[in-house]
């Protein structure tokens, strides 16, 4: 089932079921309004919805319409807890090592985690707004799922069972403002404005075999400025899968319906060339990744971070090769431009 919420002026949107293909949809009106009421009441609304999404896709629903993503809001435009984890310990470990610092033994099993904004999500076409291209803008492409409720004390097995739906995302970082933020002590807080997410939220079962053991195992694809810069494998390499990830979130708290947990950057090893040097191939999903490289390969960083004007295109493509959640296709943008 796919589900995407579209704008209507409100804070919340109306919700939609999405046809397979993306290509058509229809108001979930009589059935839930928004998404949250529908992850509140999941096990009664969606076998509702599910029905409509079958109609859907037998061309049979009587006022479907052309899908829009220009149209959508984020699939969940507000929520109650927004958890964002760095999943793919390469990353981490690409980041420690251009400054020439160790990973801590307990990265590789315990996972990292920040609490980021849940008020105020963007769209997958909506221009990423910030206020100076001083803060070095920067896009994260990840995974990220939406939780129905899931008790405190969670196993990872009985974690993955709370999973409702998965999207993409493009955690937005302020790279510039992050060392004086973390030099406090207290994580990222400025440097982290708000996410934006791809068109439509799926249930687990639309990925088939490419969802197993809590990865999606696809390729994440990211362009900047018209060109592919990431063709990132998303599954082998995530470190912590995501009921690890959500089972961490409950060790001390019960994790409500709702819930949108991120896996961090999707990140892939880097394999030895023919002139001996490491090679990344299959490219980077962040551009301080990129830049890491260059100072591990180069002693310094090359490649600029975003400037106003610029685009990037995120997405995700199943085995058939079709779009899975749509594109996140944005622009970075001043205030008021």
């Amino acid at each position: 089932m796919k589900l995407a919420t579209y704008k209507d002026g409100s804070r919340d949107g109306q919700l939609v079921v999405v046809s397979r293909d993306l290509s058509t949809a229809h108001y979930a009106t009589g059935i839930a309004s928004k998404l949250q009421q529908a992850l509140d009441d999941w096990n009664f609304i969606s076998p509702q919805l599910h029905d409509l999404y079958v109609t859907l896709n037998q061309g049979k629903a009587r006022h479907a319409f052309p899908f829009d993503p220009a149209q959508c809001m984020a699939p969940l435009p507000r929520t109650y807890q927004w958890a964002d984890g760095s999943a793919y310990i390469n990353h981490v470990e690409l980041v420690r090592a251009a400054r020439n610092s160790e990973v801590p033994e307990t990265f590789y099993t315990d996972p990292l985690m920040y609490q980021g904004g849940g008020d105020d999500f963007i769209g997958p076409r909506d221009d990423v707004i910030v206020p100076s291209e001083d803060f070095g803008i920067d896009f994260e492409a990840e995974v990220a799922v939406v939780t129905g409720d899931v008790a405190m004390g969670c196993t990872p097995e009985q974690a993955l069972e709370g999973v409702r739906l998965l999207m993409l995302v493009n955690d937005v970082s302020l790279r510039n403002l992050i060392p004086a933020e973390l030099a406090k002590g207290f994580g990222f807080f400025q440097s982290k404005p708000a996410s934006a997410f791809g068109p439509v939220a799926v249930t687990p079962d639309e990925l088939g075999d490419a969802w197993q053991g809590g990865r999606v195992h696809l390729t994440m694809e990211s362009t900047w400025n018209g060109r592919k810069v990431g063709m990132c494998d998303a599954g082998p390499e995530m470190t912590f899968h995501f009921g690890q990830l959500i089972a961490h979130i409950g060790k001390t708290r019960n994790v409500r319906a709702g819930s949108i947990v991120g896996s961090g950057t999707v990140s892939n090893k880097g394999v030895p060339g023919a002139d001996g040097k490491t090679e990344w191939p299959k490219g980077y999903s962040c551009i301080a990744e990129k830049r890491c490289i260059e100072t591990i390969l180069n002693g310094k960083p090359s490649t600029e971070f975003m400037k106003f004007g610029d685009t990037i295109r995120i997405e995700m493509k199943g085995k058939d090769g079709l779009s899975l959640f749509g594109a996140i296709d944005q622009k970075i943008a001043a205030p008021n431009s």
